[in-house]
């Protein structure tokens, strides 16, 4: 045998079968993996923020377990509102680092391609007479009748002395 033509190591169908099976136990992982981070996230919640118990509780210890609850708000959006900053500007810095990069890069220019060209061929786009047309700027204009626009004037200037 040639070695553009060698023989598979397995039947097509060994190599279907056996995609098969990677694809369930992946699709198993993902499914196991996801019920992982799910129970990850509760367990964390629940270990941050134990459930209230508000049951058999005075009016002031609820005053204070809410105060209590409004500063841990409070020092919550703190830090976010810091990670929220700090995030921006590192933002804004990849930002500017990329354009800086590109900068540096520069625009990549194509190479061109050689155009051969023989004398009369240049001479001819030179002195083609549809390429050099001049334009005629007085044909679009309108004409203006002289001698009404002098009877007017003539007109004036008599109504004007009288």
């Amino acid at each position: 045998m040639s070695e553009g033509q060698r023989k598979p190591k397995y039947s097509a169908t060994r190599r279907l079968h056996l995609k098969s099976k990677l694809l369930k136990k992946a699709a198993s992982m993902l499914v196991a993996e996801s019920e992982e981070k799910k129970h990850e996230k509760e367990r964390a919640v629940n270990e941050c923020f134990p459930p209230l118990k508000l049951s058999g509780l005075s009016v002031q210890e609820l005053q204070d377990l809410c105060r209590e609850l409004h500063h841990k708000i409070d020092v919550v959006d703190e830090t976010r509102y810091d990670m929220e900053l700090k995030v921006a500007r590192n933002e804004k810095e990849i930002h500017t680092l990329t354009q800086k990069i590109s900068d540096l890069k520069g625009v990549k220019r194509p190479n061109l391609k050689r155009v051969k060209k023989t004398t009369e061929d240049m001479l001819g786009a030179c002195t083609d007479t549809s390429k050099l047309m001049k334009a005629d700027f007085k044909a679009n204009l309108k004409t203006v009748k002289k001698e009404e626009e002098k009877v007017k004037l003539v007109a004036d200037t008599i109504i004007q002395g009288v």
